[in-house]
Protein backbone atom coordinates (compact mmCIF):
# COMPACT_ATOMS: atom_id res chain seq x y z
CA UNK A 1 0.00 0.00 0.00
CA UNK A 2 1.39 3.37 -0.97
CA UNK A 3 2.17 5.68 1.88
CA UNK A 4 0.51 8.58 0.08
CA UNK A 5 -2.78 6.68 0.00
CA UNK A 6 -3.31 7.21 3.74
CA UNK A 7 -5.46 10.24 4.56
CA UNK A 8 -3.59 12.65 6.81
CA UNK A 9 -5.05 13.03 10.30
CA UNK A 10 -4.04 15.43 13.01
CA UNK A 11 -1.98 13.88 15.80
CA UNK A 12 -4.28 15.62 18.28
CA UNK A 13 -7.62 15.23 16.55
CA UNK A 14 -8.87 12.14 14.71
CA UNK A 15 -11.61 13.11 12.32
CA UNK A 16 -14.28 10.45 12.70
CA UNK A 17 -16.40 11.62 9.76
CA UNK A 18 -13.54 11.34 7.25
CA UNK A 19 -13.09 7.62 7.75
CA UNK A 20 -16.63 6.30 7.76
CA UNK A 21 -15.87 3.25 5.59
CA UNK A 22 -16.72 1.04 8.56
CA UNK A 23 -20.39 1.86 8.10
CA UNK A 24 -20.32 0.08 4.74
CA UNK A 25 -20.38 -3.26 6.59
CA UNK A 26 -17.00 -4.43 5.35
CA UNK A 27 -17.27 -8.20 5.65
CA UNK A 28 -13.48 -8.51 5.58
CA UNK A 29 -13.10 -6.90 8.99
CA UNK A 30 -12.38 -9.66 11.55
CA UNK A 31 -14.98 -10.18 14.23
CA UNK A 32 -12.24 -10.01 16.85
CA UNK A 33 -12.03 -6.25 16.25
CA UNK A 34 -15.68 -5.72 17.21
CA UNK A 35 -15.31 -7.95 20.26
CA UNK A 36 -12.15 -6.18 21.43
CA UNK A 37 -13.74 -2.78 20.83
CA UNK A 38 -16.77 -3.79 22.89
CA UNK A 39 -14.60 -5.01 25.78
CA UNK A 40 -12.55 -1.82 25.81
CA UNK A 41 -15.63 0.42 25.57
CA UNK A 42 -17.10 -1.32 28.63
CA UNK A 43 -13.80 -0.94 30.47
CA UNK A 44 -13.75 2.78 29.67
CA UNK A 45 -17.31 3.18 30.94
CA UNK A 46 -16.51 1.29 34.15
CA UNK A 47 -13.36 3.32 34.77
CA UNK A 48 -15.25 6.54 34.17
CA UNK A 49 -17.72 5.57 36.88
CA UNK A 50 -14.85 4.73 39.24
CA UNK A 51 -13.20 8.11 38.66
CA UNK A 52 -16.49 9.93 39.26
CA UNK A 53 -16.98 8.08 42.54
CA UNK A 54 -13.42 8.89 43.62
CA UNK A 55 -13.50 12.64 43.05
CA UNK A 56 -12.83 13.36 46.71
CA UNK A 57 -9.93 10.92 46.79
CA UNK A 58 -8.25 11.01 43.36
CA UNK A 59 -6.66 7.79 42.27
CA UNK A 60 -2.84 7.99 42.29
CA UNK A 61 -1.16 7.70 38.91
CA UNK A 62 2.09 6.20 37.82
CA UNK A 63 4.17 8.96 36.25
CA UNK A 64 5.43 6.50 33.64
CA UNK A 65 1.99 5.72 32.28
CA UNK A 66 1.30 9.41 31.58
CA UNK A 67 3.29 9.00 28.37
CA UNK A 68 0.13 7.58 26.79
CA UNK A 69 -2.01 10.56 27.74
CA UNK A 70 -2.88 12.99 24.96
CA UNK A 71 -3.77 16.67 25.36
CA UNK A 72 -7.07 16.32 23.54
CA UNK A 73 -9.46 13.35 23.43
CA UNK A 74 -9.47 11.89 19.89
CA UNK A 75 -12.82 12.19 18.14
CA UNK A 76 -13.02 8.54 17.08
CA UNK A 77 -14.71 5.52 18.59
CA UNK A 78 -12.64 2.49 19.56
CA UNK A 79 -14.41 0.44 16.89
CA UNK A 80 -13.63 2.96 14.14
CA UNK A 81 -10.04 3.34 15.32
CA UNK A 82 -9.39 -0.42 15.27
CA UNK A 83 -11.07 -0.72 11.88
CA UNK A 84 -8.88 2.08 10.55
CA UNK A 85 -5.76 0.27 11.76
CA UNK A 86 -6.94 -2.94 10.12
CA UNK A 87 -7.81 -1.19 6.88
CA UNK A 88 -4.35 0.28 6.44
CA UNK A 89 -2.22 -2.50 7.93
CA UNK A 90 -4.21 -5.70 7.25
CA UNK A 91 -2.82 -7.09 10.50
CA UNK A 92 -4.12 -10.61 11.10
CA UNK A 93 -6.72 -11.38 13.81
CA UNK A 94 -4.03 -12.92 16.01
CA UNK A 95 -2.32 -9.52 16.26
CA UNK A 96 -5.37 -8.06 18.02
CA UNK A 97 -5.55 -10.98 20.42
CA UNK A 98 -1.87 -10.58 21.34
CA UNK A 99 -2.37 -6.80 21.69
CA UNK A 100 -5.20 -7.58 24.12
CA UNK A 101 -2.81 -9.81 26.08
CA UNK A 102 -0.29 -6.96 26.23
CA UNK A 103 -2.89 -4.48 27.45
CA UNK A 104 -3.94 -6.90 30.18
CA UNK A 105 -0.31 -7.45 31.21
CA UNK A 106 0.32 -3.73 31.21
CA UNK A 107 -2.61 -3.19 33.57
CA UNK A 108 -1.28 -5.96 35.82
CA UNK A 109 2.16 -4.33 35.90
CA UNK A 110 0.57 -0.99 36.79
CA UNK A 111 -2.61 -1.77 38.77
CA UNK A 112 -3.32 1.90 39.45
CA UNK A 113 -3.36 2.67 35.73
CA UNK A 114 -6.83 3.25 34.32
CA UNK A 115 -7.74 3.01 30.66
CA UNK A 116 -9.41 6.26 29.70
CA UNK A 117 -10.38 8.33 26.71
CA UNK A 118 -7.10 10.23 26.87
CA UNK A 119 -4.80 7.21 26.77
CA UNK A 120 -6.66 4.33 25.13
CA UNK A 121 -5.96 5.23 21.49
CA UNK A 122 -2.23 5.60 22.02
CA UNK A 123 -2.02 2.42 24.05
CA UNK A 124 -3.94 0.55 21.35
CA UNK A 125 -1.76 1.64 18.44
CA UNK A 126 1.36 0.89 20.51
CA UNK A 127 0.29 -2.60 21.56
CA UNK A 128 -0.91 -3.44 18.04
CA UNK A 129 2.42 -2.35 16.56
CA UNK A 130 4.40 -4.39 19.09
CA UNK A 131 2.09 -7.39 18.66
CA UNK A 132 2.37 -7.16 14.88
CA UNK A 133 6.16 -7.21 15.08
CA UNK A 134 5.96 -10.19 17.43
CA UNK A 135 3.45 -12.20 15.39
CA UNK A 136 4.03 -11.33 11.74
CA UNK A 137 7.09 -11.50 9.53
CA UNK A 138 6.37 -8.41 7.40
CA UNK A 139 5.70 -5.04 9.01
CA UNK A 140 5.41 -1.41 8.00
CA UNK A 141 7.76 1.29 9.16
CA UNK A 142 6.84 3.27 12.25
CA UNK A 143 6.50 6.42 10.14
CA UNK A 144 3.67 4.74 8.23
CA UNK A 145 2.04 3.29 11.34
CA UNK A 146 2.24 6.65 13.08
CA UNK A 147 0.14 8.21 10.33
CA UNK A 148 -2.34 5.36 10.62
CA UNK A 149 -2.57 5.89 14.39
CA UNK A 150 -2.76 9.67 14.25
CA UNK A 151 0.52 10.47 15.99
CA UNK A 152 3.86 11.81 14.82
CA UNK A 153 6.72 9.45 14.03
CA UNK A 154 8.68 10.83 16.97
CA UNK A 155 5.76 10.16 19.32
CA UNK A 156 5.27 6.68 17.88
CA UNK A 157 8.90 5.75 18.41
CA UNK A 158 8.81 7.08 21.97
CA UNK A 159 5.59 5.23 22.80
CA UNK A 160 6.97 1.94 21.52
CA UNK A 161 10.26 2.23 23.40
CA UNK A 162 8.55 3.34 26.62
CA UNK A 163 6.08 0.49 26.38
CA UNK A 164 8.81 -2.12 25.86
CA UNK A 165 10.75 -0.96 28.92
CA UNK A 166 7.61 -0.63 31.04
CA UNK A 167 6.71 -4.21 30.09
CA UNK A 168 10.27 -5.30 30.91
CA UNK A 169 10.31 -6.79 27.40
CA UNK A 170 8.01 -9.61 28.53
CA UNK A 171 6.29 -10.02 25.17
CA UNK A 172 6.24 -13.79 24.74
CA UNK A 173 2.75 -15.27 24.43
CA UNK A 174 2.67 -19.05 24.48
CA UNK A 175 -0.06 -21.16 22.90
CA UNK A 176 -1.96 -21.85 26.12
CA UNK A 177 -2.10 -18.16 27.03
CA UNK A 178 -3.12 -17.25 23.50
CA UNK A 179 -5.88 -19.86 23.52
CA UNK A 180 -7.17 -18.72 26.91
CA UNK A 181 -7.58 -15.16 25.62
CA UNK A 182 -9.24 -16.47 22.46
CA UNK A 183 -11.69 -18.41 24.61
CA UNK A 184 -12.37 -15.31 26.69
CA UNK A 185 -13.14 -13.33 23.55
CA UNK A 186 -15.33 -16.14 22.23
CA UNK A 187 -17.32 -16.19 25.46
CA UNK A 188 -17.87 -12.46 25.08
CA UNK A 189 -19.25 -13.05 21.60
CA UNK A 190 -21.44 -16.01 22.54
CA UNK A 191 -23.05 -14.11 25.40
CA UNK A 192 -23.68 -11.13 23.15
CA UNK A 193 -25.05 -12.72 20.00
CA UNK A 194 -24.38 -16.40 19.62
CA UNK A 195 -21.57 -15.99 17.12
CA UNK A 196 -18.19 -17.66 17.18
CA UNK A 197 -15.02 -15.69 16.74
CA UNK A 198 -12.83 -16.58 13.76
CA UNK A 199 -10.73 -19.67 14.21
CA UNK A 200 -8.38 -18.36 11.55
CA UNK A 201 -6.24 -16.79 14.22
CA UNK A 202 -3.02 -17.42 12.42
CA UNK A 203 -0.66 -17.35 15.35
CA UNK A 204 -2.33 -20.26 17.12
CA UNK A 205 -3.21 -22.13 13.94
CA UNK A 206 0.35 -22.01 12.59
CA UNK A 207 1.75 -23.24 15.90
CA UNK A 208 -0.82 -26.03 16.03
CA UNK A 209 -0.04 -26.96 12.43
CA UNK A 210 3.66 -27.21 13.21
CA UNK A 211 2.92 -29.30 16.28
CA UNK A 212 0.76 -31.68 14.21
CA UNK A 213 3.49 -31.96 11.60
CA UNK A 214 6.06 -32.73 14.27
CA UNK A 215 3.75 -35.36 15.78
CA UNK A 216 3.19 -37.04 12.42
CA UNK A 217 6.91 -36.92 11.72
CA UNK A 218 7.72 -38.53 15.07
CA UNK A 219 5.03 -41.17 14.50
CA UNK A 220 6.46 -42.00 11.08
CA UNK A 221 9.97 -42.25 12.51
CA UNK A 222 8.66 -44.53 15.26
CA UNK A 223 7.01 -46.84 12.68
CA UNK A 224 10.22 -47.03 10.68
CA UNK A 225 12.26 -47.85 13.77
CA UNK A 226 9.76 -50.54 14.79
Amino acid sequence: MALNSIPNISPRKLRHDLYSYSYQQDSNIPLVISVLASLIERTLARNERIVKNCNKWPLPKYAKTLVFDCDEVPDMTIQSYLERIFRYTKAGPSVYVVAYVYIDRFCQFYPEFRLGTRNVHRLLITTIIVASKYVEDMNYRNSYLARVGGVTTKEMNKLEVEFLFMMKFKLHVNVSVFESYCCHLEREVSTGGGYQIERTLRCAEEIKSKQREETRYNQNIARILL
